[in-house]
Protein backbone atom coordinates (compact mmCIF):
# COMPACT_ATOMS: atom_id res chain seq x y z
CA UNK A 1 0.00 0.00 0.00
CA UNK A 2 1.80 2.96 -1.24
CA UNK A 3 0.68 6.71 0.75
CA UNK A 4 4.22 8.18 1.23
CA UNK A 5 4.30 11.65 -0.27
CA UNK A 6 7.70 12.12 -0.86
CA UNK A 7 9.82 8.77 -1.07
CA UNK A 8 9.74 6.75 -4.59
CA UNK A 9 6.26 5.11 -5.71
CA UNK A 10 8.95 1.97 -6.83
CA UNK A 11 10.96 1.53 -3.49
CA UNK A 12 8.31 1.14 -2.01
CA UNK A 13 6.60 -0.91 -4.50
CA UNK A 14 9.99 -3.58 -4.11
CA UNK A 15 9.36 -3.73 -0.57
CA UNK A 16 5.59 -4.38 -0.50
CA UNK A 17 6.34 -7.51 -3.62
CA UNK A 18 9.35 -8.91 -1.06
CA UNK A 19 6.79 -9.30 2.11
CA UNK A 20 3.91 -9.91 0.12
CA UNK A 21 6.06 -12.88 -1.50
CA UNK A 22 7.44 -14.28 1.72
CA UNK A 23 3.28 -14.20 3.04
CA UNK A 24 1.87 -15.78 0.00
CA UNK A 25 -0.08 -12.50 -0.95
CA UNK A 26 -0.84 -11.90 -4.28
CA UNK A 27 -1.23 -8.10 -5.47
CA UNK A 28 -2.68 -9.27 -9.52
CA UNK A 29 -1.55 -7.91 -12.70
CA UNK A 30 -2.49 -5.22 -15.18
CA UNK A 31 -5.75 -4.48 -14.57
CA UNK A 32 -6.31 -6.42 -11.96
CA UNK A 33 -3.65 -5.39 -9.46
CA UNK A 34 -4.79 -3.97 -6.48
CA UNK A 35 -3.09 -1.17 -5.97
CA UNK A 36 -3.31 2.57 -3.98
CA UNK A 37 -1.42 5.09 -4.71
CA UNK A 38 -2.39 8.55 -2.51
CA UNK A 39 1.19 10.22 -3.20
CA UNK A 40 0.56 14.27 -1.46
CA UNK A 41 -1.34 13.19 0.81
CA UNK A 42 -0.66 13.44 4.47
CA UNK A 43 -1.31 10.48 6.81
CA UNK A 44 -1.06 13.02 9.91
CA UNK A 45 -3.96 15.32 8.14
CA UNK A 46 -5.76 12.43 6.30
CA UNK A 47 -7.40 9.09 8.39
CA UNK A 48 -6.99 5.63 6.23
CA UNK A 49 -10.74 6.00 5.20
CA UNK A 50 -10.57 9.89 3.97
CA UNK A 51 -7.29 9.15 1.70
CA UNK A 52 -8.75 8.89 -2.26
CA UNK A 53 -7.85 5.39 -3.35
CA UNK A 54 -6.98 4.18 0.14
CA UNK A 55 -10.78 4.87 1.40
CA UNK A 56 -12.19 3.19 -2.13
CA UNK A 57 -10.55 0.02 -1.16
CA UNK A 58 -11.25 0.29 2.39
CA UNK A 59 -15.06 0.44 1.35
CA UNK A 60 -14.71 -3.00 -0.68
CA UNK A 61 -13.52 -5.65 1.75
CA UNK A 62 -14.51 -8.29 0.28
CA UNK A 63 -12.43 -7.39 -2.46
CA UNK A 64 -9.12 -8.11 -0.83
CA UNK A 65 -7.89 -10.35 2.42
CA UNK A 66 -5.09 -8.26 3.56
CA UNK A 67 -3.36 -5.27 3.51
CA UNK A 68 0.35 -4.10 2.91
CA UNK A 69 1.91 -0.75 3.66
CA UNK A 70 5.27 -0.01 3.58
CA UNK A 71 6.08 1.59 6.93
CA UNK A 72 3.64 2.05 9.96
CA UNK A 73 3.92 5.83 9.67
CA UNK A 74 2.46 5.47 5.98
CA UNK A 75 -0.57 4.37 7.05
CA UNK A 76 -1.59 5.86 10.85
CA UNK A 77 -0.08 8.78 12.73
CA UNK A 78 -2.58 9.33 15.64
CA UNK A 79 -4.09 6.67 17.82
CA UNK A 80 -7.79 7.71 16.73
CA UNK A 81 -6.98 6.67 13.07
CA UNK A 82 -5.59 3.26 14.25
CA UNK A 83 -8.62 2.63 16.55
CA UNK A 84 -11.08 2.97 12.84
CA UNK A 85 -8.12 0.66 11.49
CA UNK A 86 -8.34 -2.09 14.04
CA UNK A 87 -11.70 -1.98 14.17
CA UNK A 88 -12.47 -2.28 10.54
CA UNK A 89 -9.87 -5.07 10.25
CA UNK A 90 -11.35 -6.52 13.33
CA UNK A 91 -14.67 -6.54 11.67
CA UNK A 92 -13.90 -7.87 8.34
CA UNK A 93 -10.77 -10.16 9.29
CA UNK A 94 -8.17 -8.77 7.57
CA UNK A 95 -4.59 -8.98 8.32
CA UNK A 96 -2.12 -5.81 7.81
CA UNK A 97 1.03 -5.72 6.93
CA UNK A 98 3.84 -3.09 6.83
CA UNK A 99 7.03 -3.97 5.01
CA UNK A 100 9.11 -1.74 7.54
CA UNK A 101 7.82 -1.00 10.85
CA UNK A 102 9.17 0.90 13.82
CA UNK A 103 12.63 -0.24 14.90
CA UNK A 104 12.99 -1.69 10.66
CA UNK A 105 11.80 -5.03 10.89
CA UNK A 106 8.31 -6.02 9.44
CA UNK A 107 5.07 -6.01 11.34
CA UNK A 108 2.14 -8.32 11.04
CA UNK A 109 -1.30 -7.51 12.88
CA UNK A 110 -3.06 -10.88 12.10
CA UNK A 111 -7.34 -9.93 12.87
CA UNK A 112 -8.63 -12.89 11.38
CA UNK A 113 -9.20 -14.71 14.46
CA UNK A 114 -11.18 -12.20 16.73
CA UNK A 115 -10.43 -13.98 20.00
CA UNK A 116 -7.25 -12.86 19.92
CA UNK A 117 -7.03 -9.50 21.18
CA UNK A 118 -2.79 -8.89 20.83
CA UNK A 119 -2.94 -7.68 17.42
CA UNK A 120 -4.93 -4.86 18.44
CA UNK A 121 -3.28 -3.97 21.80
CA UNK A 122 0.12 -4.03 19.73
CA UNK A 123 -1.46 -1.52 16.98
CA UNK A 124 -2.19 0.82 20.17
CA UNK A 125 1.27 0.52 21.50
CA UNK A 126 2.70 1.46 18.21
CA UNK A 127 0.01 3.79 17.35
CA UNK A 128 0.47 6.28 20.10
CA UNK A 129 4.43 6.02 19.28
CA UNK A 130 3.68 7.30 15.94
CA UNK A 131 1.64 9.99 17.12
CA UNK A 132 4.25 10.89 19.64
CA UNK A 133 6.82 10.78 16.43
CA UNK A 134 3.91 12.80 14.39
CA UNK A 135 4.12 15.48 17.12
CA UNK A 136 7.48 15.62 17.97
CA UNK A 137 8.36 15.95 13.83
CA UNK A 138 5.99 18.56 13.44
CA UNK A 139 7.36 20.71 16.48
CA UNK A 140 10.91 20.50 15.05
CA UNK A 141 10.07 21.38 11.58
CA UNK A 142 7.72 24.52 12.85
CA UNK A 143 10.93 25.73 15.33
CA UNK A 144 12.85 24.83 11.65
CA UNK A 145 10.94 27.18 10.27
CA UNK A 146 10.63 29.92 12.54
CA UNK A 147 14.42 30.00 12.62
CA UNK A 148 15.10 29.99 9.23
CA UNK A 149 13.21 33.16 8.59
CA UNK A 150 15.41 34.85 11.08
CA UNK A 151 18.32 33.93 9.07
CA UNK A 152 18.91 36.64 6.04
CA UNK A 153 18.71 35.27 2.79
CA UNK A 154 17.58 31.98 3.45
CA UNK A 155 14.59 30.63 2.08
CA UNK A 156 12.47 27.72 3.91
CA UNK A 157 11.10 26.63 0.48
CA UNK A 158 7.63 25.32 -0.78
CA UNK A 159 6.13 28.33 -3.48
CA UNK A 160 8.27 31.42 -3.67
CA UNK A 161 7.24 34.31 -3.84
CA UNK A 162 5.94 36.02 -7.58
CA UNK A 163 8.89 37.48 -9.42
CA UNK A 164 11.41 34.73 -7.48
CA UNK A 165 12.18 31.50 -7.76
CA UNK A 166 15.05 29.21 -5.35
CA UNK A 167 18.58 28.59 -5.85
CA UNK A 168 21.64 27.56 -4.31
CA UNK A 169 22.84 29.50 -1.49
CA UNK A 170 26.37 31.02 -2.94
CA UNK A 171 29.00 30.21 -1.22
CA UNK A 172 30.15 33.70 0.25
CA UNK A 173 27.43 33.27 2.26
CA UNK A 174 27.81 30.07 3.43
CA UNK A 175 26.82 27.43 0.57
CA UNK A 176 23.96 25.72 2.81
CA UNK A 177 20.19 25.29 2.15
CA UNK A 178 18.56 27.63 -0.33
CA UNK A 179 17.90 30.93 -1.13
CA UNK A 180 16.20 33.34 -4.02
CA UNK A 181 17.27 34.75 -7.01
CA UNK A 182 14.76 36.98 -9.57
CA UNK A 183 12.72 34.94 -11.91
CA UNK A 184 14.03 35.86 -15.49
CA UNK A 185 10.24 35.25 -16.78
CA UNK A 186 8.11 36.41 -14.03
CA UNK A 187 10.77 40.11 -14.33
CA UNK A 188 9.87 40.58 -17.70
CA UNK A 189 6.03 40.43 -16.54
CA UNK A 190 6.37 42.74 -14.02
CA UNK A 191 8.37 44.96 -15.77
CA UNK A 192 5.95 44.91 -18.96
CA UNK A 193 2.63 45.61 -16.02
CA UNK A 194 4.79 48.66 -14.40
CA UNK A 195 5.54 50.35 -18.17
CA UNK A 196 2.21 49.85 -19.55
CA UNK A 197 0.94 51.81 -15.85
CA UNK A 198 3.43 54.35 -16.27
CA UNK A 199 2.58 54.91 -19.71
CA UNK A 200 -1.39 55.71 -18.85
CA UNK A 201 -2.96 52.32 -18.77
CA UNK A 202 -5.59 51.25 -16.39
CA UNK A 203 -5.21 48.24 -13.91
CA UNK A 204 -8.32 46.99 -15.93
CA UNK A 205 -6.55 46.96 -19.41
CA UNK A 206 -3.34 45.77 -18.61
CA UNK A 207 -5.06 42.53 -16.84
CA UNK A 208 -7.12 42.24 -20.07
CA UNK A 209 -3.68 42.25 -22.47
CA UNK A 210 -2.12 39.63 -20.15
CA UNK A 211 -4.96 37.37 -20.34
CA UNK A 212 -4.92 38.06 -23.90
CA UNK A 213 -1.67 36.74 -24.18
CA UNK A 214 -2.15 33.95 -22.08
CA UNK A 215 0.84 35.35 -19.36
CA UNK A 216 -0.03 32.81 -16.35
CA UNK A 217 -1.17 34.56 -13.43
CA UNK A 218 0.96 34.82 -9.99
CA UNK A 219 -1.00 31.82 -9.00
CA UNK A 220 -0.50 29.80 -11.79
CA UNK A 221 2.97 30.96 -12.78
CA UNK A 222 5.05 28.53 -10.51
CA UNK A 223 2.37 25.12 -11.49
CA UNK A 224 3.68 26.18 -14.96
CA UNK A 225 7.74 26.46 -13.83
CA UNK A 226 6.93 22.90 -12.45
CA UNK A 227 5.51 20.97 -15.51
CA UNK A 228 1.72 21.14 -13.37
CA UNK A 229 -1.53 21.79 -14.56
CA UNK A 230 -2.78 25.29 -14.52
CA UNK A 231 -6.10 26.33 -12.31
CA UNK A 232 -7.66 24.49 -9.67
CA UNK A 233 -10.06 24.98 -6.24
CA UNK A 234 -11.03 28.74 -5.27
CA UNK A 235 -11.14 28.73 -1.23
CA UNK A 236 -9.92 24.99 -0.81
CA UNK A 237 -11.38 21.51 -1.82
CA UNK A 238 -15.16 22.54 -2.12
CA UNK A 239 -14.98 26.25 -4.12
CA UNK A 240 -15.31 26.46 -7.63
CA UNK A 241 -12.50 24.63 -10.01
CA UNK A 242 -10.81 26.78 -12.64
CA UNK A 243 -9.16 25.48 -15.52
CA UNK A 244 -6.66 28.58 -14.99
CA UNK A 245 -6.79 31.45 -12.53
CA UNK A 246 -6.73 34.62 -14.98
CA UNK A 247 -5.19 38.28 -13.90
CA UNK A 248 -7.43 40.68 -12.93
CA UNK A 249 -6.96 44.11 -11.12
CA UNK A 250 -7.02 42.84 -7.56
CA UNK A 251 -4.51 40.19 -8.57
CA UNK A 252 -2.41 43.14 -10.30
CA UNK A 253 -2.47 45.43 -7.53
CA UNK A 254 -2.27 43.20 -4.41
CA UNK A 255 1.29 42.17 -6.38
CA UNK A 256 2.62 45.12 -6.58
CA UNK A 257 1.61 46.32 -3.32
CA UNK A 258 3.22 43.07 -1.90
CA UNK A 259 6.94 43.77 0.48
CA UNK A 260 8.49 40.76 -1.29
CA UNK A 261 9.13 42.66 -4.12
CA UNK A 262 11.72 44.80 -2.09
CA UNK A 263 13.40 41.63 -0.75
CA UNK A 264 11.61 41.37 2.59
CA UNK A 265 10.51 38.09 4.49
CA UNK A 266 7.11 38.30 5.18
CA UNK A 267 5.13 36.03 7.12
CA UNK A 268 1.47 36.01 7.54
CA UNK A 269 1.31 39.51 5.66
CA UNK A 270 3.99 41.02 8.08
CA UNK A 271 7.53 41.61 7.48
CA UNK A 272 9.98 39.28 9.38
CA UNK A 273 12.15 42.15 11.46
CA UNK A 274 15.50 41.40 13.38
CA UNK A 275 16.37 42.69 16.81
CA UNK A 276 16.40 46.17 15.53
CA UNK A 277 13.37 46.31 13.75
CA UNK A 278 14.54 46.15 10.15
CA UNK A 279 13.34 43.44 7.92
CA UNK A 280 14.67 40.77 7.28
CA UNK A 281 16.13 40.13 3.37
CA UNK A 282 15.22 37.07 2.18
CA UNK A 283 17.22 37.88 -1.37
CA UNK A 284 20.91 39.67 -2.18
CA UNK A 285 19.22 41.56 -5.42
CA UNK A 286 15.67 42.70 -4.83
CA UNK A 287 13.31 43.37 -8.10
CA UNK A 288 12.22 46.64 -7.28
CA UNK A 289 14.38 49.84 -4.84
CA UNK A 290 12.50 51.40 -2.39
CA UNK A 291 11.67 54.51 -4.64
CA UNK A 292 10.68 52.71 -7.38
CA UNK A 293 8.17 50.47 -5.03
CA UNK A 294 6.36 54.44 -3.39
CA UNK A 295 6.49 55.30 -6.77
CA UNK A 296 4.16 52.42 -8.00
CA UNK A 297 1.66 52.33 -5.22
CA UNK A 298 1.27 55.98 -5.24
CA UNK A 299 0.13 55.63 -8.78
CA UNK A 300 -1.77 52.86 -7.93
CA UNK A 301 -3.44 55.32 -4.98
CA UNK A 302 -4.40 58.17 -7.77
CA UNK A 303 -6.18 55.87 -9.69
CA UNK A 304 -8.04 54.53 -6.56
CA UNK A 305 -11.67 54.72 -6.25
CA UNK A 306 -13.15 55.19 -3.68
CA UNK A 307 -16.51 53.42 -2.88
CA UNK A 308 -18.30 55.75 -0.50
CA UNK A 309 -17.92 58.05 -3.23
CA UNK A 310 -19.90 56.23 -5.43
CA UNK A 311 -22.40 58.06 -8.25
CA UNK A 312 -24.46 55.29 -9.74
CA UNK A 313 -26.21 54.45 -6.30
CA UNK A 314 -29.77 55.81 -7.69
CA UNK A 315 -29.16 54.30 -11.12
CA UNK A 316 -32.47 51.96 -11.11
CA UNK A 317 -31.20 49.36 -13.13
CA UNK A 318 -28.25 48.23 -11.09
CA UNK A 319 -28.07 44.32 -11.36
CA UNK A 320 -30.81 44.89 -13.52
CA UNK A 321 -29.47 45.74 -16.83
CA UNK A 322 -26.66 43.54 -18.75
CA UNK A 323 -24.76 43.42 -21.61
CA UNK A 324 -25.79 40.96 -24.37
CA UNK A 325 -22.76 39.95 -25.67
CA UNK A 326 -20.40 39.31 -22.48
CA UNK A 327 -23.49 39.01 -20.14
CA UNK A 328 -22.02 41.04 -17.76
CA UNK A 329 -23.58 43.90 -15.84
CA UNK A 330 -23.74 47.46 -17.04
CA UNK A 331 -23.32 50.59 -14.62
CA UNK A 332 -24.87 54.07 -14.68
CA UNK A 333 -21.70 56.81 -15.97
CA UNK A 334 -23.07 60.34 -15.29
CA UNK A 335 -21.02 61.92 -17.33
CA UNK A 336 -20.38 64.97 -15.24
CA UNK A 337 -17.53 66.00 -17.73
CA UNK A 338 -19.33 66.32 -20.44
CA UNK A 339 -23.00 69.11 -20.24
CA UNK A 340 -26.20 68.43 -21.37
CA UNK A 341 -25.59 64.64 -21.87
CA UNK A 342 -28.38 62.16 -20.32
CA UNK A 343 -26.47 59.38 -17.70
CA UNK A 344 -25.49 56.37 -19.77
CA UNK A 345 -25.34 52.68 -18.96
CA UNK A 346 -22.31 50.58 -19.99
CA UNK A 347 -20.53 47.61 -20.09
CA UNK A 348 -17.79 47.75 -17.61
CA UNK A 349 -16.24 44.27 -18.70
CA UNK A 350 -12.66 46.46 -17.90
CA UNK A 351 -13.16 46.46 -13.85
CA UNK A 352 -14.03 42.15 -14.50
CA UNK A 353 -10.60 41.93 -16.13
CA UNK A 354 -12.38 40.75 -19.12
CA UNK A 355 -13.24 41.20 -22.90
CA UNK A 356 -16.21 41.81 -24.58
CA UNK A 357 -16.41 41.56 -28.28
CA UNK A 358 -19.41 43.72 -28.69
CA UNK A 359 -19.70 46.49 -25.92
CA UNK A 360 -22.90 48.10 -25.40
CA UNK A 361 -24.16 51.66 -23.83
CA UNK A 362 -27.67 52.74 -23.63
CA UNK A 363 -28.81 56.42 -22.76
CA UNK A 364 -30.15 55.83 -19.04
CA UNK A 365 -33.28 57.88 -18.93
CA UNK A 366 -34.98 55.33 -21.48
CA UNK A 367 -34.12 52.16 -20.96
CA UNK A 368 -35.52 53.42 -16.76
CA UNK A 369 -38.81 54.71 -18.79
CA UNK A 370 -39.08 51.15 -20.67
CA UNK A 371 -38.40 48.84 -18.03
CA UNK A 372 -40.65 50.78 -15.65
CA UNK A 373 -43.16 50.92 -18.09
CA UNK A 374 -43.12 47.02 -19.06
CA UNK A 375 -42.70 45.83 -15.44
CA UNK A 376 -45.77 48.43 -14.36
CA UNK A 377 -47.62 46.68 -17.49
CA UNK A 378 -47.45 43.02 -16.69
CA UNK A 379 -48.15 43.16 -12.94
CA UNK A 380 -49.13 46.72 -11.72
CA UNK A 381 -52.56 45.44 -11.61
CA UNK A 382 -51.11 42.32 -9.47
CA UNK A 383 -52.28 42.32 -5.77
CA UNK A 384 -49.53 41.92 -3.17
CA UNK A 385 -49.01 39.75 -0.72
CA UNK A 386 -47.53 39.65 2.99
CA UNK A 387 -45.72 36.42 3.14
CA UNK A 388 -44.25 34.81 6.98
CA UNK A 389 -42.22 32.23 6.88
CA UNK A 390 -42.56 29.92 10.17
CA UNK A 391 -39.75 28.05 10.68
CA UNK A 392 -40.47 24.21 11.48
CA UNK A 393 -38.26 22.01 13.71
CA UNK A 394 -36.76 18.74 12.83
CA UNK A 395 -35.11 16.99 16.25
CA UNK A 396 -33.73 14.50 14.00
CA UNK A 397 -29.84 16.27 13.36
CA UNK A 398 -29.12 17.11 16.47
CA UNK A 399 -30.53 13.56 18.05
CA UNK A 400 -28.10 11.84 15.87
CA UNK A 401 -25.46 13.89 16.46
CA UNK A 402 -25.85 13.28 20.44
CA UNK A 403 -26.45 9.64 19.83
CA UNK A 404 -23.04 9.38 18.27
CA UNK A 405 -21.67 11.31 21.11
CA UNK A 406 -22.86 8.73 23.51
CA UNK A 407 -21.68 5.75 21.95
CA UNK A 408 -18.55 7.32 21.74
CA UNK A 409 -18.33 7.76 25.30
CA UNK A 410 -19.59 4.43 26.37
CA UNK A 411 -16.06 3.07 24.40
CA UNK A 412 -14.56 4.53 27.13
CA UNK A 413 -16.59 2.79 29.99
CA UNK A 414 -14.63 0.45 32.23
CA UNK A 415 -11.14 2.19 31.75
CA UNK A 416 -11.67 5.06 34.25
CA UNK A 417 -8.83 3.97 37.30
CA UNK A 418 -10.20 6.61 40.20
CA UNK A 419 -13.33 6.88 41.56
CA UNK A 420 -13.43 10.88 40.94
CA UNK A 421 -12.90 9.93 36.56
CA UNK A 422 -15.54 7.07 36.98
CA UNK A 423 -18.04 9.48 38.45
CA UNK A 424 -17.19 12.31 36.02
CA UNK A 425 -17.61 9.43 33.55
CA UNK A 426 -21.12 8.42 34.52
CA UNK A 427 -22.17 12.09 35.34
CA UNK A 428 -21.01 12.83 31.03
CA UNK A 429 -22.81 9.20 30.19
CA UNK A 430 -26.49 10.58 32.01
CA UNK A 431 -26.47 13.94 31.10
CA UNK A 432 -26.61 12.64 27.34
CA UNK A 433 -28.75 9.69 28.16
CA UNK A 434 -31.29 12.63 29.37
CA UNK A 435 -30.73 15.04 26.34
CA UNK A 436 -31.60 11.84 23.84
CA UNK A 437 -34.53 11.40 25.86
CA UNK A 438 -35.96 15.01 25.21
CA UNK A 439 -34.80 14.81 21.36
CA UNK A 440 -36.97 11.76 21.14
CA UNK A 441 -40.27 13.30 22.97
CA UNK A 442 -39.77 16.00 20.68
CA UNK A 443 -42.11 16.14 17.38
CA UNK A 444 -41.11 17.48 14.01
CA UNK A 445 -43.04 20.70 13.33
CA UNK A 446 -43.08 20.90 9.21
CA UNK A 447 -42.54 24.61 8.26
CA UNK A 448 -45.16 27.01 7.48
CA UNK A 449 -45.74 29.78 4.59
CA UNK A 450 -48.83 32.07 5.38
CA UNK A 451 -49.71 34.36 2.47
CA UNK A 452 -52.50 37.51 3.29
CA UNK A 453 -53.33 39.67 0.42
CA UNK A 454 -52.36 43.30 1.16
CA UNK A 455 -55.19 44.98 -0.68
CA UNK A 456 -52.83 46.84 -2.65
CA UNK A 457 -51.38 46.69 -5.68
CA UNK A 458 -47.86 46.68 -7.55
CA UNK A 459 -48.56 50.07 -9.40
CA UNK A 460 -49.26 51.07 -5.58
CA UNK A 461 -46.16 50.70 -3.76
CA UNK A 462 -44.37 50.94 -7.45
CA UNK A 463 -45.62 54.70 -6.84
CA UNK A 464 -44.67 55.24 -3.00
CA UNK A 465 -40.73 53.74 -3.52
CA UNK A 466 -37.73 55.69 -4.27
CA UNK A 467 -35.23 54.51 -6.44
CA UNK A 468 -33.72 51.78 -4.16
CA UNK A 469 -37.19 50.62 -3.61
CA UNK A 470 -37.90 50.16 -6.67
CA UNK A 471 -34.74 48.71 -7.67
CA UNK A 472 -35.64 46.06 -5.00
CA UNK A 473 -38.88 45.55 -6.81
CA UNK A 474 -36.88 44.74 -10.04
CA UNK A 475 -34.67 42.89 -8.18
CA UNK A 476 -37.33 40.50 -6.26
CA UNK A 477 -39.47 40.12 -9.45
CA UNK A 478 -36.26 38.11 -11.37
CA UNK A 479 -36.56 40.99 -14.24
CA UNK A 480 -33.30 41.43 -16.20
CA UNK A 481 -32.42 43.79 -19.48
CA UNK A 482 -30.42 42.75 -22.20
CA UNK A 483 -28.55 45.38 -24.66
CA UNK A 484 -27.17 44.94 -27.35
CA UNK A 485 -25.04 47.23 -29.21
CA UNK A 486 -26.68 49.85 -31.36
CA UNK A 487 -26.13 51.72 -34.98
CA UNK A 488 -25.04 54.59 -35.45
CA UNK A 489 -27.66 57.51 -35.98
CA UNK A 490 -29.36 60.27 -34.42
CA UNK A 491 -31.94 58.00 -32.28
CA UNK A 492 -34.55 60.31 -30.29
CA UNK A 493 -36.17 57.65 -28.13
CA UNK A 494 -35.03 53.82 -27.35
CA UNK A 495 -34.66 51.20 -30.34
CA UNK A 496 -36.43 48.57 -28.79
CA UNK A 497 -35.36 46.05 -30.87
CA UNK A 498 -31.72 46.46 -29.23
CA UNK A 499 -33.62 45.15 -25.37
CA UNK A 500 -34.63 41.99 -24.27
CA UNK A 501 -36.95 42.31 -21.38
CA UNK A 502 -37.52 39.11 -18.90
CA UNK A 503 -38.72 38.23 -15.80
CA UNK A 504 -38.02 34.86 -14.28
CA UNK A 505 -39.16 35.27 -10.58
CA UNK A 506 -42.35 34.24 -8.75
CA UNK A 507 -44.76 36.99 -10.35
CA UNK A 508 -44.27 35.39 -13.99
CA UNK A 509 -47.22 32.88 -13.52
CA UNK A 510 -49.29 35.70 -12.71
CA UNK A 511 -48.18 37.80 -15.50
CA UNK A 512 -48.81 35.26 -17.52
CA UNK A 513 -52.15 34.71 -16.33
CA UNK A 514 -52.94 38.44 -16.46
CA UNK A 515 -52.48 38.46 -19.78
CA UNK A 516 -54.31 35.49 -21.00
CA UNK A 517 -57.18 37.19 -19.18
CA UNK A 518 -57.15 40.41 -20.69
CA UNK A 519 -56.74 38.77 -24.63
CA UNK A 520 -59.50 36.63 -23.86
CA UNK A 521 -61.07 40.36 -22.29
CA UNK A 522 -59.62 42.34 -25.43
CA UNK A 523 -60.83 39.47 -27.85
CA UNK A 524 -64.77 39.31 -26.08
CA UNK A 525 -64.67 42.79 -26.50
CA UNK A 526 -64.03 43.18 -29.99
CA UNK A 527 -66.49 40.63 -30.81
CA UNK A 528 -69.53 42.39 -29.38
CA UNK A 529 -68.64 46.04 -30.50
CA UNK A 530 -70.43 47.30 -33.69
CA UNK A 531 -68.06 48.91 -36.18
CA UNK A 532 -66.25 52.09 -35.24
CA UNK A 533 -66.75 54.79 -37.41
CA UNK A 534 -64.30 54.95 -40.55
CA UNK A 535 -64.42 50.91 -40.88
CA UNK A 536 -64.83 49.19 -44.00
CA UNK A 537 -67.12 45.74 -45.17
CA UNK A 538 -66.57 43.33 -47.55
CA UNK A 539 -68.34 40.60 -48.37
CA UNK A 540 -66.84 37.33 -48.52
CA UNK A 541 -68.82 34.61 -50.91
CA UNK A 542 -69.03 31.47 -49.95
CA UNK A 543 -67.66 28.54 -52.13
CA UNK A 544 -70.26 26.11 -51.39
CA UNK A 545 -72.98 28.02 -50.09
CA UNK A 546 -72.63 31.32 -52.28
CA UNK A 547 -73.95 33.34 -49.07
CA UNK A 548 -72.16 36.48 -48.07
CA UNK A 549 -70.17 36.48 -45.02
CA UNK A 550 -69.79 39.85 -43.55
CA UNK A 551 -65.93 40.48 -42.35
CA UNK A 552 -64.83 43.19 -40.33
CA UNK A 553 -61.76 45.19 -41.50
CA UNK A 554 -61.47 48.19 -38.87
CA UNK A 555 -59.33 51.20 -39.40
CA UNK A 556 -58.32 51.47 -35.75
CA UNK A 557 -58.92 49.34 -33.01
CA UNK A 558 -62.63 50.78 -31.06
CA UNK A 559 -60.48 50.45 -27.64
CA UNK A 560 -56.51 49.12 -26.50
CA UNK A 561 -56.40 45.22 -25.92
CA UNK A 562 -56.42 44.58 -22.66
CA UNK A 563 -58.10 47.72 -21.08
CA UNK A 564 -61.72 46.55 -21.51
CA UNK A 565 -61.51 45.00 -17.95
CA UNK A 566 -58.63 45.65 -16.01
CA UNK A 567 -60.29 45.17 -12.46
CA UNK A 568 -61.50 41.53 -13.66
CA UNK A 569 -58.09 40.82 -15.16
CA UNK A 570 -56.63 41.17 -11.88
CA UNK A 571 -58.68 39.58 -9.61
CA UNK A 572 -58.31 36.38 -11.77
CA UNK A 573 -54.84 36.62 -12.01
CA UNK A 574 -54.94 36.73 -8.22
CA UNK A 575 -56.67 33.62 -7.65
CA UNK A 576 -54.42 31.67 -10.36
CA UNK A 577 -51.66 32.60 -8.13
CA UNK A 578 -52.58 33.71 -4.90
CA UNK A 579 -49.03 33.44 -2.87
CA UNK A 580 -47.45 36.41 -4.41
CA UNK A 581 -44.95 38.08 -2.85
Amino acid sequence: MLTDETTSPERQREADDIAAASLNIDFGEGDQLREAVDLDVSASAFGPFDRPQLGGWLARPDDFGALVWWRFDRAIRSMAHMHELAKWAKEHRKMLVFTEGIGGGRLVFDFRNPMDPMSELMMLMLAFAAQVESQSRKDRVTGAMAAIRKMPLRWRGSRPPYGYMPAPMPAEHGGVGWTLVPDPDAVKIIERIVRELLEGKTASAVAIGLNMDQVPSPRDHWAVKKGRQKGGRTGGETGLKKDAFNWNPTVLTRMLRNETLLGWKMHRGKPVRDPEGNPIMSIETPIMTREEFDRIGALLDSRGIENGDRKDTDALLLRVIHCDSCGGRMYLNKQENKKNQAPVYKCNFYARGDNCEAPAHVRGDWVDEYVSAEFLRLVGPIQTTHVVEIPGYDPAPELAATLAEFEEHQKQQGRQKSKHAANAWQERADALDNRIAELESREKVEPQRVVTPTGRTFANEWAEKDTAGRRAMLIEAGVRLDVRRGTRGGWRRLDTSRVTFTMSGELDPAAAALAVVAEDAAAEARDEAPPAPGSTIRLAESENTHKAEPTHTLAEPATEPGREHPEQAAEIAAELVPALV
